[in-house]
């Protein structure tokens, strides 16, 4: 059974380690989340770092999903500070699961907690961009997001190769 919940800062940062691996394995399975491959754990740690600092400053939410034995399966953060008038928005980024978790629900688990977290934070708008074409895009579909348009060429798979990118967003 798969358990999401919210991170507090403290928590962030002693998970950092398995967060780094999680974004090396999605990295390394072709996913272009910022990253290009190969990814070292040293660099995929300090970007969790910068994550668990804006966790603190209430910046940001992130959840993690755990399978029963604690280990983590996948993540995704709601980025909250934004221009002052934009207070009902949200950003959604880093939708991550491990290869060996995916197919089974965990993603769909991160969405349905993160739109409850995007409530609770008074957010009504949330949007997000994934490639085009991916499995995301399709999960994302799934979870009632509305495709906005798509932009060529506009980010790196991690092998150096273009991509497209399609905008979604979600009123709650």
């Amino acid at each position: 059974m798969t358990t999401v919940r919210r991170l507090s800062a403290a928590e962030a940062m002693r998970c950092t380690g398995s967060l780094a691996t999680v974004l090396m394995d999605c990295v390394e399975g072709g996913a272009s989340v910022s990253f290009m491959w190969p990814l070292s754990e040293e660099k995929a740690r300090a970007f969790w770092d910068t994550v668990a600092a804006g966790v603190a400053r209430g910046e940001r939410a992130l959840l993690v999903a755990e399978d029963d034995g604690g280990e983590l399966l996948g993540t995704v953060q709601l980025l909250m500070k934004l221009p002052e008038n934009q207070p009902h928005r949200a950003d959604v980024a880093k939708l991550l699961v491990r290869r060996s978790a995916r197919r089974q629900g965990v993603a769909q688990a991160l969405l349905t907690r993160l739109d409850a977290e995007a409530r609770a934070e008074g957010k009504t708008v949330l949007v997000l961009d994934t490639v085009t074409g991916s499995d995301a895009e399709r999960v994302y579909v799934r979870a009632g997001w509305q495709q906005v348009g798509s932009i060529p060429r506009y980010a790196l798979m991690p092998d150096g190769a273009f991509c497209a990118t399609t905008y979604f967003y979600k009123h709650l």
